[in-house]
């Protein structure tokens, strides 16, 4: 399965933040869309996942256009999103939690996603009857990304994961996405730390003002002089 993007407009009202932006991901690869502050990495990820109207251009996953589909029909199709901020039910269980991300399957496909998902995490087993609001960062953190998974999508977009949290956890939930990757979910990641973004990824575009100024293999560009100047602070 392969997430293609092609010459994608949206904005709000009349603000237009993506001018012509085109990628692509397939199942197995790690993407990484870096970019500062306002350059429409968030507002790409809420238009593929259909939680804002594009303006024009085209999104397909494996060949289907997405365009006119709810977000939950992408969901159904395979398209996971993991929101920036978690996003969690803090008065619901870890465990609630993740089995409202399998909402839309049969009792026998969510048990084997919380198998899986407590495989991938194991801090979550443990905590599985705790309330989502008491974990820390780092915890919620694997709960959002686990949710997403729980529905089990071939392509998974993920914002900002390590936002708030310290180095050590941020290398965690990172080194996890690798792991997600390896068992052949496409993954694209939206992250701030483009350094960190770049060790695990196979592949990056960086983006500037809504579109893509440059893209390549990820262990090219950690070795371009803008990317380094403008991102690695070398």
């Amino acid at each position: 399965m392969k997430l293609t993007v092609d010459q994608l407009t949206a904005g709000y009202g009349k603000a237009q933040v993506l001018f012509g932006l085109t990628l692509e991901v397939a199942e197995g690869e790690l993407v990484a869309l870096l970019g500062a502050n306002g350059a429409g990495k968030t507002t790409a990820l809420r238009v593929l996942s259909g939680l804002i109207k594009p303006w024009g251009g085209q999104v397909a996953l494996d060949g289907q256009s997405l365009l006119g589909l709810s977000a939950a029909r992408r969901a159904r199709l395979g398209l996971g999103h993991v929101p920036e901020g978690r996003q969690l039910f803090p008065l619901m269980s870890v465990e609630e939690n993740l089995l409202l991300g399998a909402a839309f399957l049969a009792w026998e496909s969510r048990a084997e996603g919380l198998e899986r998902v407590y495989r991938l995490f194991p801090r979550l087993a443990e905590r599985r009857r705790q309330l989502a609001g008491t974990l820390s960062g780092g915890e919620q953190q694997m709960l959002a990304i686990g949710r997403a998974l729980m529905g089990r999508p071939r392509i998974l977009m993920v914002d900002e994961p390590s936002l708030g949290l310290s180095p050590r956890l941020a290398e965690e939930v990172l080194a996890t996405l690798a792991q997600v990757r390896a068992e052949g979910v496409g993954v694209l990641l939206v992250e701030q730390n483009v350094a960190l973004s770049l060790e695990v990824a196979d592949r990056g575009y960086v983006v500037e003002h809504g579109r893509v100024v440059l893209q390549g293999q990820a262990k090219e560009l950690i070795q371009n002089q803008a990317v380094q100047k403008a991102y690695l602070a070398l």
